[in-house]
């Protein structure tokens, strides 16, 4: 279902009794009859208020799983705690939900492997119900979520935005003129970025969006940028899609991509934390536009933030609620989780989204403070919505995306002192690591660039920055064949590798990712000398490398290598020899 008819599909819900009645018996008629207790709390009730009755009831208790697009996780954590404390019950005992805020597309390929059963589901956007849908069928022939036009209600909305300074805003017209796509596809490409408008103050223009295989408002933009190309707002086809003008469009627009990412509080709160010179602009909810300008997460906002509404058209951020049908579903959790979407489309519920920054399920609702250009934001807009096209187009999409995303430089360094051959959880940490690096090589393009420094006693190039695809084999035969031996030479291996990076005249997003399993005992620089010659600071301090650090075992410093990454715009991970694929896989996600 597109997002546009979604969205008027809200009231349908909320005003059909007779639907939900029948469809509220033939749940609760298979309910197990295990006891000839009473019910001790209130009997539930549908969505347009009409009680139904349960064929059948039992103490026992019910335990609810909830994965939930992590957008919404304020509210979903007051919600849900308020909830439990009701200790509401349907056919059967105390309903307890135990709520999972996750990336959708993470949450989504957890589903599909079976590591992942939750009872709910509830992505940030219907897009990823049709995602789910069509990989459901090819693994086990069938859907897992119902289809039908009330099987998946919203729960609340936000836009899908363009966050903008409100002065970087302003020089490009707004709000007289209206933007969008094609302002920020002339915009990255002008060699001159900010200069062009009046304002080279502004240096280079800095975008970001997330990883569209891993995150909601990142598909939702990759999607709108096709749309935008070919001035379309339904009914996108392949065809659309593998034109050569919209491959070059969406191009441009990535050409000015700074990184991606997996979470978009995460872009979110890097550029309300560092402000005009890391970001520009960012692909984000509206909902996070006035989080920004209420002044309590950000009291010290560089400038006011306005959402952009492209004018080519955008999604809603629409956070169905699904009840999965999978294995692992009884009638009675199917009866539970259908009083806890009660619970949460009623009143109390809605009006603290509204406080959050969420507009409500009901789309008639008149929607106040903070929904006002105090907050940045217009409950006026959107006012052109597009079409979730179906899914063999948006796999052409994430396909296309894959060779027009902005490629990278990264340098990988690895730690391989002598205590990296402890053994921990039945493994050595180097044996490990090497598996962890390989999974990332792996992982890379082609045509991005890479190359590998291991350090001990002293720093050794195994491979120099350079494509990576005739050399793939190579690298991975290498990296089999290190072993551990020696001190520590961190801090300087890392100002060494970080400078030779910088050297390289690429167009290329940049960035080191380290792993070190202990403190530096051998470098001339201190961890505060090496941030004063890494840090990213300046008008274009989110175009400089980013260093993504590993604290590997319980002996790494975090401390030091948090401050490293804080202070270039990358991230911190804690690892293992357990987990240290996983978190090569979430660092790769950046690129």
């Amino acid at each position: 279902m597109n997002v546009l008819s979604k969205h008027n599909a809200k009231g349908a819900w909320l005003f059909s009794p007779a639907i939900w009645s029948l469809l509220l018996v033939l749940i609760l008629s298979a309910c197990n009859d295990q006891t000839t207790s009473k019910p001790t709390t209130q009997t539930p009730t549908n969505p347009g208020g009409t009680a139904f009755q349960c064929a059948a009831h039992s103490s026992n208790p019910v335990s609810l799983s909830f994965a939930y697009g992590s957008e919404k996780q304020a509210w979903i954590e007051d919600v849900v705690k308020d909830f439990n404390s009701q200790k509401q019950s349907a056919c059967d005992g105390t309903i307890t939900v135990t709520a999972t805020p996750m990336g959708s597309g993470q949450s989504m390929q957890q589903i599909i492997d079976g590591s992942l059963k939750p009872d709910i589901w509830s992505p940030a956007g219907s897009v990823w119900l049709t995602l789910l849908n069509q990989k459901w069928q090819n693994k086990n022939g069938q859907n897992l979520i119902g289809t039908g036009a009330t099987d998946t209600p919203s729960l609340v909305s936000s836009p899908v935005v363009i966050a903008m300074w409100k002065p970087q805003a302003e020089a490009l017209g707004w709000p007289q003129k209206a933007i969008g796509w094609s302002d920020i596809a002339q915009l990255s490409q002008d060699p001159k970025g900010w200069a062009a408008y009046g304002h080279p103050e502004f240096g280079t223009f800095k975008f970001g969006h997330t990883h569209p295989d891993y995150s909601n408002s990142g598909l939702d933009a990759v999607i709108a940028m096709n749309y935008a190309a070919v001035n379309k707002t339904r009914t996108i086809t392949t065809d659309d899609v593998n034109n050569q003008k919209t491959k070059d469009f969406v191009s441009s627009v990535e050409s000015s991509v700074i990184h991606y990412g997996d979470s978009t509080g995460f872009f979110a709160d890097k550029m309300f934390s560092n402000g005009p010179g890391y970001l520009s602009a960012t692909v984000m909810y509206e909902s996070l536009v006035i989080e920004a300008n209420n002044k309590i997460k950000y009291p010290n906002l560089a400038y006011p933030v306005v959402a952009i509404y492209p004018k080519e058209g955008t999604f809603y951020s629409d956070h169905p609620f699904a009840v999965l049908n999978g294995s692992w579903m009884t009638p009675a959790k199917k009866a539970a989780a259908l009083t806890f979407r009660n619970f949460l489309l009623a009143a109390p519920q809605q009006s603290k989204a509204q406080q959050y920054g969420f507009r409500p399920s009901n789309v008639t609702t008149k929607l106040a403070t903070p929904f006002d250009s105090d907050h940045g934001v217009d409950p006026s807009q959107p006012q052109t919505l597009l079409q979730v096209p179906n899914a063999d187009v948006i796999q052409t999409i994430l396909t296309n995306w894959g060779q027009q995303r902005r490629r990278v430089d990264v340098e990988l360094i690895l730690d391989r002192s002598g205590s990296m051959n402890d053994p921990i959880g039945g493994t050595t940490k180097i044996e490990g690591a090497k598996q962890g690096l390989k999974e990332f090589v792996n992982l890379l393009s082609d045509d991005d660039q890479l190359g590998l420094t291991i350090f001990s006693n002293a720093s050794d190039e195994i491979t120099p920055i350079s494509q990576l695809g005739p050399k793939r084999q190579d690298t991975l035969t290498r990296i089999d064949s290190i072993v551990a031996e020696g001190g520590t030479l961190l801090f300087d291996t890392i100002a060494k590798q970080t400078a030779a990076l910088q050297t390289l005249p690429s167009k290329h997003i940049k960035a080191v990712v380290v792993l070190t399993d202990g403190d530096d005992n051998l470098s001339q620089l201190s961890v505060d000398q090496l941030i004063q010659k890494v840090a990213a600071t300046g008008e274009d301090a989110g175009t400089s490398i980013k260093i993504f650090t590993i604290a590997y075992g319980d002996q790494a410093n975090k401390a030091d290598l948090t401050k490293i990454a804080t202070a270039t715009g990358g991230q911190e991970y804690d690892g293992n020899p357990q987990n240290i694929q996983s978190i090569y896989n979430q660092i790769s996600v950046f690129f």
